[in-house]
């Protein structure tokens, strides 16, 4: 588990008595008859603080469906916010997800609708998805994609995307993408220089250019906004104005691409 996610964990259990104590406190100020009573002779007396801690433990103790409700609430916004933001990305980052130099592109270069992906040459989703966007691409000549590395499992994902975006400076990205994704094994040093001779690279310069510092720049710039899109594992994909994070079947990619062509 990474840290964010560890620290996300705790944020969630903290939470909870946090909500609590605002409750109560409010509950306390707010409601004199909770805190004070009044006898015979008018006169308020405020409880003391352990009464009222046991009116409170008791009140929880007696409704604990509020602490989950509290919880679910609380939750359902939080998600319904980091989806607005994430939404907001697509538009305000548009150049970046949609036409960056940087970021190979298949199907048809001057299609009307865009499919992004986010992947990892390790990820054995992505890999199961790789042959449902290849027949969505073959049954639509209008759908343009466009591939973003995202080397999140380990060092030889990362040595994979590398070569991959070496790849691209001969030509031959798409060869190698198909060919390392579509393939068996892990994806390693060892894979990638096999497929490189197999499809006719120049392996020794391919070899070179993955220390361009403008290769290392474009994985970072992808991990980032992949980051803000809220895109944590792989794949995860962006059709119009809609992220999907995880793996899609046919039907439901090509509804979605219809959808977005409907609103041009």
């Amino acid at each position: 588990m990474s840290d964010t996610a560890q620290r996300l964990r705790l944020l969630k259990w903290l939470i909870v008595p946090t909500m609590l104590l605002v409750a109560a406190a409010s509950w306390f100020f707010l409601d004199p008859g909770f805190r004070s009573q009044k006898p015979s002779t008018g006169v308020a007396t405020v409880i003391p603080n352990d009464e009222f801690d046991r009116r409170v433990r008791e009140y929880i103790l007696n409704n604990p469906e509020i602490v989950i409700e509290a919880v679910q609430r609380f939750e359902q916004r939080q998600r319904a916010r980091q989806e607005n933001e994430a939404n907001a990305v697509i538009s305000s980052r548009a150049n970046e997800i949609l036409r960056d130099k940087d970021s190979p592109v298949g199907g048809n270069p001057d299609g009307d609708v865009t499919l992004v992906e986010f992947f990892d040459y390790n990820c054995p989703y992505c890999r199961r998805v790789t042959p449902i966007m290849e027949h969505a691409e073959k049954a639509d000549p209008k759908l343009r994609v466009v591939y973003k590395e995202l080397p999140i499992l380990g060092a030889g994902s990362v040595y994979s995307a590398k070569a991959a975006l070496a790849a691209h400076k001969q030509g031959k990205y798409l060869a190698f993408h198909k060919e390392l994704m579509l393939g068996q094994g892990v994806a390693d040093e060892s894979r990638v220089l096999e497929i490189a001779a197999k499809i006719g690279l120049d392996v020794e310069r391919m070899k070179s250019d993955m220390d361009d510092p403008a290769i290392a720049t474009a994985i970072e710039n992808n991990l980032a906004l992949a980051q803000a899109l809220r895109i944590n594992g792989t794949p995860g994909f962006v059709i119009g104005d809609k992220i999907i994070r995880g793996a899609i079947d046919l039907k439901a990619m090509q509804a979605l691409i219809r959808e977005t062509r409907e609103k041009l």
